[in-house]
Parts: structure tokens; C-alpha cells; sequence
């Protein structure tokens, strides 16, 4: 059974405005776009199920394994990204042929909340552009 979607959305949204980190996961102090969705794991759910081991930054990387999306599925259900709807997960594939690497949370129809370098944890529409590049999406369990 999926979590209420009003509920990750409103714990989402309470992260607005934390800066970026590289692999923190602190509301208000610092994370990333991984970090952000363990923040909301945390909340939403309860404790992490496993470490996460560092990573590369690199969203051109390419090889074999979609390592985030394996790591999801352990722990989420997935869904086909046409079927994302609002409090969904989504993983984007940054550049072609390369592994998915971004992470974002979906709001609306046509809006996502993620973390970017530079710019912290924000909430933005779900461009054409953003749209395209959904690779794999996942409901948060319920607790």
C-alpha cells in the first residue's frame, strides 16, 4: 500500500530552501537529490533499510546497472512513468544512454521538487524537458 501522497508532498515541501550538499541528508542544513528523498524516506516511512554507499556525481556515467533504480526497488514499488502521479519518486536519466542519477519527488501534475547544485532543494514545473528524461518512478510504502 502506497503512502498518502498529501503527506510525502507536505514532508517534501518542508525541505524547500535547505542547501546543497553532496550526499547530506539534513532538512534545513544540507543534501542532495538522493539525500532529499532519504529525508522524506525517514518521515514518510521510518528508518533507512540500508546504508548508501557514496557515489558519483557524474550524471553522463554510464554502464551496466541502474544502481538507484535497483536500490529503490528493494525498497518501493515500482510504477511506469506514465503512470507517476503526484508524491511519486522519479528518477531521471540525465543524458542519453547514460544511468539514472537524478532524483525528484513529483507535486502536481506538472511540478517536482528536487535538489540542484547551487540552488538547494526547490519546486519547479515539470517542463517537456523534465518529462522526457523520467527513466523509472516508485510510490513511497506507507509506514
Amino acid at each position: 500500500m502506497a503512502a498518502d501522497p498529501k503527506l510525502v508532498i507536505a514532508i517534501a515541501r518542508s525541505w524547500l530552501g535547505t542547501p546543497y550538499h553532496d550526499q547530506a541528508s539534513l532538512r534545513g542544513v544540507g543534501c542532495d537529490c538522493l539525500g532529499l528523498a532519504r529525508g522524506v524516506w525517514r518521515e514518510v516511512v521510518g528508518p533507512e533499510l540500508f546504508p548508501i554507499p557514496p557515489y558519483s556525481r557524474d550524471w553522463g556515467e554510464t554502464g551496466p546497472r541502474e544502481v538507484l533504480a535497483e536500490g529503490a526497488r528493494r525498497m518501493m514499488t515500482e510504477i511506469a512513468p506514465c503512470d507517476a502521479v503526484p508524491g511519486a519518486l522519479v528518477l531521471f536519466r540525465m543524458a542519453p544512454r547514460a544511468i539514472a542519477k537524478h532524483v525528484g519527488i513529483l507535486t502536481g501534475p506538472d511540478s517536482f521538487l528536487h535538489a540542484y547544485e547551487r540552488l538547494g532543494v526547490i519546486e519547479e514545473p515539470l517542463t517537456q524537458s523534465w518529462r522526457r528524461r523520467i527513466a523509472f518512478a516508485f510510490m513511497f510504502p506507507q509506514r
